[in-house]
């Protein structure tokens, strides 16, 4: 595929709007696929704010009589039940299909001024992979000093070593600690006024020591790795 053809692909999945076969493929591919987790990370993070829109709801009066009334009886012929189902959904008074509409027409309007509009500066992200390219930790660094982590593939760690996360940017010569990982965090959060994240800074986590690394620079195993750029699709 070519960059724009990913990036639309990309945008589909995140949306939800691909054929099933499609969206599987796409799970498939993310694996192997850096260009395309950085797409659909891009995409996720631009339209994330939609989310906000929409708080939940509790289920109308009656949804769940109105669902199972619209369900085949077993004791009335198929089309029979065709007919019930047209004169059902046709008659009932349904404010709920009106409202479900005019909610889609305002989320559709909603998502074409999000993407439109000028944006603001692309946030820096990697996703940081294992020794076999494996996701490991999708990583968003803000220029003014903030780096947020999700585990998305949880690895095990020895009971008699830590993880340590560390940041090197680009013509520094020895990387920077930014602190210990706990093993059973599934999101992590640091702020430092040491470091500045930057375009290409390298974010690595390593095995070490209980306490961390006693040198103040990695000692063991790199576990995951990756490189900061702008989010694609911004």
């Amino acid at each position: 595929m070519t960059p724009e053809e990913r990036d639309a692909m990309a945008g589909e999945y995140v949306l939800g709007t691909l054929e099933a076969a499609a969206a599987r493929e796409v799970e498939r591919s993310l694996a192997s696929d850096a260009a395309l987790r950085e797409a659909v990370a891009g995409w996720e993070a631009r339209l994330a704010p939609l989310t906000a829109l929409a708080p939940e709801e509790a289920p109308p009066p009656g949804l769940w009589e109105r669902i199972e009334a619209s369900l085949p009886r077993a004791d009335v012929a198929p089309s029979q039940q065709r007919f019930e189902r047209w004169r059902f959904d046709h008659w009932r008074p349904n404010p709920w299909k009106w409202f479900a509409l005019g909610s889609s027409a305002v989320a559709a309007g909603l998502a074409a001024l999000l993407l439109f509009r000028p944006v603001p500066e692309a946030p820096l992200m990697t996703v940081l992979l294992t020794s076999r390219d494996q996701p490991a930790w999708l990583v968003e660094a803000e220029r003014g000093g903030a780096l947020r982590l999700a585990a998305v593939n949880r690895q095990p760690v020895p009971p008699d070593r830590v993880m340590q996360l560390w940041a090197l940017p680009q013509g520094a010569t020895a990387p920077t600690s930014l602190g210990l990982i706990a093993p059973e965090a599934g999101q992590y959060s640091v702020s430092t006024t040491a470091i500045r994240p930057s375009p290409g800074m390298l974010i690595e986590i390593t095995l070490e020591p209980p306490g961390g690394s006693p040198t103040g620079r990695p000692t063991g195993q790199i576990l995951f790795i990756g490189r900061l750029s702008a989010a694609s699709g911004f």
